[in-house]
């Protein structure tokens, strides 16, 4: 099971003008869609800001969707140059491009669940995964190893199999989702769930999208081409 296999369909979902949607990155140069990209505006003290949701004002300023990218751009001030202005970048800017996509994430699920997008719990989540509705599984970092595993198993079995995403508590979980205990939940497939896919795409770029401890288990990381 790959963390973003049950992603790979958006693509194709995508209607011709926002796949046309193409922006340079400012650190290799190379043109790609706006998906793959971080948009940045230079703040009212001159900082460069994250715009994730690119609805900020200002000429924006891409960079490629990975720790990498950011870093460079902000330590070789390249959004000045960009900007054709003086604009500053923080050392930590990559750690504060993270943070907001998982603030984002979160939201998202919140947001989700009013919609009637997301089942939470284990049998409603197996039900899920096992009538194919379900387009990511999203496992609390902090959960029991045995449910888990059980779950995933399940999942690996599914095909298309669902993309799993373990970055949150059951604390956090809870908290977006204004629920108690949260271990289990999936989010259906359709559309919320194609947008929602797009923020870890971006989110995989600075972060496993799996806890550290669970690389024992039979799950593959897999980025798109």
């Amino acid at each position: 099971m790959n963390e973003l296999s049950a992603a790979e369909k958006s693509s194709s979902a995508r209607t011709h003008a926002e796949a046309s949607r193409e922006r340079r990155d400012i650190v290799s140069g190379e043109v790609m869609e706006e998906a793959r990209l971080i948009r940045f505006v230079a703040g009212p003290d001159g900082q460069a800001v994250p715009d994730l949701a690119r609805k900020l004002p200002g000429r924006g300023m891409w960079v490629a969707a990975d720790r990498a990218s950011v870093t460079q751009a902000a330590k070789k001030g390249l959004f000045a140059r960009a900007a054709k202005a003086k604009v500053t970048a923080p050392a930590n800017l990559a750690d504060q491009v993270e943070s907001l996509l998982r603030t984002r994430l979160l939201s998202g699920l919140g947001l989700a669940r009013r919609a009637g997008d997301l089942t939470s719990g284990f049998e409603k989540v197996s039900s899920a995964i096992s009538s194919g509705k379900a387009a990511w599984l999203i496992e609390a970092s902090d959960g029991a190893a045995d449910g888990r595993r059980k779950i995933m198993a399940q999942a690996r079995k599914t095909t298309p199999a669902p993309g799993v995403v373990g970055l949150f508590s059951s604390a956090e979980l809870g908290l977006a989702l204004g629920l108690e205990n949260v271990i289990h939940t999936a989010f259906l497939a359709g559309r919320a769930a194609e947008r929602w896919a797009e923020d870890v795409r971006r989110l995989a770029g600075f972060s496993p999208l799996l806890p550290e401890d669970w690389r024992e288990e039979p799950v593959e990381a897999k980025r798109e081409p």
